[in-house]
């Protein structure tokens, strides 16, 4: 039986006047690739007057690259996500024959 677990994470930053904002990269979402199934996720961003555009590194780890079009007072990140918290075995790889008695050596060709 699988449980579905909410989780909620906010960033606020506060400034004493209007300052202008430069390009922020946010790496606040799951990787693809992870073990735990991810059912829902939302990334919001405050100010509103910005630029979301959602890329991918080399290891496909996603990435939200913002822009902000005028000055602001405060910056926030709230993330929400619901996971799917689900039984796995950390026992659940192989290991070459080389490494199965510590200590081990590497093969020349590695």
């Amino acid at each position: 039986m699988a449980i579905h677990v909410a989780l909620s994470h906010s960033t606020r930053y506060r400034y004493d006047r209007p300052v202008s904002l430069s390009p922020h990269t946010v790496r606040l979402r799951p990787a693809p690739h992870c073990r735990t199934p991810v059912l829902s996720y939302s990334l919001k961003v405050e100010p509103a007057d910005q630029f979301l555009n959602w890329q991918q590194d080399p290891y496909s780890n996603y990435l939200a690259r913002l822009v902000f079009t005028k000055p602001a007072e405060a910056l926030k990140f709230t993330v929400e996500l619901v996971a799917e918290m689900i039984s796995i075995n950390p026992f659940d790889f192989f290991i070459e024959s080389y490494a199965e008695k510590f200590p081990f050596w590497y093969v020349p060709t590695l």
